[in-house]
């Protein structure tokens, strides 16, 4: 009787050791005010979408969020006090519209993936309203040759095939009878 006594102090020292040493499942990461994203986004999911627009803005945390009065400085994520939060939210909706109504077939492709926040910022806190201004050159392709296609200077219109048919001004190239000596 001595030796199953053992046993079974041994058995429970060993389950009790055991079970001390068990990590436990870190109970879900519940956010305050999510008014965009689901309910039950993940933390992982919500530093991924963090990181897109931080990335994709040119922007730090501080743009939407706003620190706390505690030692530490931490954010207040919950605060909606920044009007770019509100911008941002707004942003997030009408690029899920564009994308629902306008690349859900393509999707399934895979051709295009979405639009982003990248799409129209490029990296910076606000998008460009208009092109960059053209860098200027020599007329024609490089080396001043004329471009392929016509139009011999930037911008000019293409045909999509060289310009071999006529000369300067239009005119049509002779007719010859027959072989060129």
């Amino acid at each position: 009787m001595k030796k199953s006594t053992l046993a079974v102090v041994v058995l429970a020292a060993f389950l009790f050791i055991a079970m001390a040493f068990t990590v436990q499942q870190a109970a879900p990461v519940k956010y305050k005010n999510l008014k965009v994203l689901p309910k039950n986004t993940t933390k992982a999911e919500l530093d991924s979408v963090m990181k897109l627009f931080t990335g994709s803005l040119g922007v730090k945390c501080g743009e939407c969020h706003v620190r706390s009065n505690d030692a530490q400085r931490n954010f207040d994520f919950a605060n909606d006090s920044l009007e770019n939060k509100n911008t941002a939210r707004g942003m997030m909706r009408m690029t899920a519209r564009i994308n629902k109504k306008y690349f859900k077939d393509v999707n399934k492709e895979k051709n295009i993936k979405t639009v982003t926040c990248f799409t129209c910022h490029n990296g910076k806190e606000h998008p460009g309203m208009k092109p960059p201004p053209q860098q200027q050159g020599p007329p024609g392709g490089p080396g001043g040759q004329p471009r392929p296609g016509g139009g011999g200077q930037p911008g000019a219109p293409s045909t999509g095939t060289p310009q071999k048919d006529t000369l300067p001004h239009g005119a049509p190239p002779p007719q010859t009878n027959g072989p060129r000596p």
